[in-house]
């Protein structure tokens, strides 16, 4: 996926870079959809990849709950299509097993199926269900593969100050049937065009979840990686992080290792 965007969710969620020059677009939706086709493209040409990560789960009250997981992600470079990715859960036991396989689309919906250990079967997402959550998280199924560049009608917003950071900020609307969300704004640093924030706004217009992607950290093969994910829910003050180990690229994976008949036999 290009960037969670990854996804959702989605989670998940791949980056890269390319020093493009400056955009020159003029017409506010134009010029957004040039600054994201330039993050996009900073995040092409990585293969494959696998991440082990923690999953960390706060409640309203501030009680915490950890899970352990890894992802594994295909690249596809056909641009009518989207990646595949496939998330694992090793702990605790009693989500020990489950999996999310995903097959991103663009205009279509989203392939996903989703492996219940404890049910022995996989079950297939259906598109009207994946603005739900994710096993209990503030990620959503579409945020796993919802990031695609083509999925999103654009609009420059302007620029803004993120941290240390100047972004670029965009108005993105889904173009995909059933989505969970009216519009998204994303923020986009200047220096090496990654995703910093992401402000989700529910079916009704109201703001609901809040993004921020930080410890980005820059590989051998010159792509980036937010290695701390924190999804905020603003209406349920809920939050869960993402936090990251280091990615390994070129494993060796292919077509064969993100097909639902395997979902029940991976451990």
């Amino acid at each position: 996926m290009n960037t969670l965007t990854t996804t959702p969710i989605a989670l998940a969620l791949a980056f890269g870079i390319s020093f493009a020059a400056p955009v020159t677009a003029n017409a506010p939706a134009d010029k957004g959809f040039e600054i994201a086709a330039r993050s996009d493209r900073s995040d092409v040409g990585f293969g494959d990849s696998r991440v082990e990560l923690q999953m960390i789960l706060r409640n309203a009250a501030g009680q915490e709950s950890t899970r352990s997981l890894k992802i594994a992600t295909l690249e596809k470079a056909d641009e009518s299509v989207g990646d595949k990715s496939l998330v694992l859960f090793d702990t605790p036991r009693d989500i020990e097993g489950t999996a999310l396989l995903s097959h991103a689309r663009i205009l279509e919906p989203d392939d996903q199926w989703l492996f219940l250990p404890a049910l022995k079967r996989v079950k297939r997402i259906a598109s009207s269900n994946k603005s739900g959550p994710f096993v209990g998280s503030e990620f959503a199924f579409e945020d796993f593969t919802a990031i695609e560049l083509n999925k999103f009608d654009y609009r420059y917003l302007g620029t803004e100050a993120c941290g240390a950071l100047q972004c670029d900020v965009l108005e993105r609307l889904p173009k995909y049937e059933n989505s969970g969300y009216s519009k998204q704004v994303s923020y986009v640093d200047r220096q090496v065009f990654q995703i910093r924030k992401v402000e989700f706004y529910d079916r009704r217009g109201d703001l609901l979840k809040v993004l921020e992607l930080d410890d980005y950290r820059q590989y051998d093969n010159g792509v980036w990686r937010a290695h701390r994910l924190t999804m905020e829910n603003l209406q349920t003050n809920k939050r869960t992080d993402l936090v990251y180990q280091d990615y390994a690229f070129d494993v060796g994976i292919s077509d064969r290792d993100f097909v639902k008949g395997r979902l029940s036999r991976l451990r």
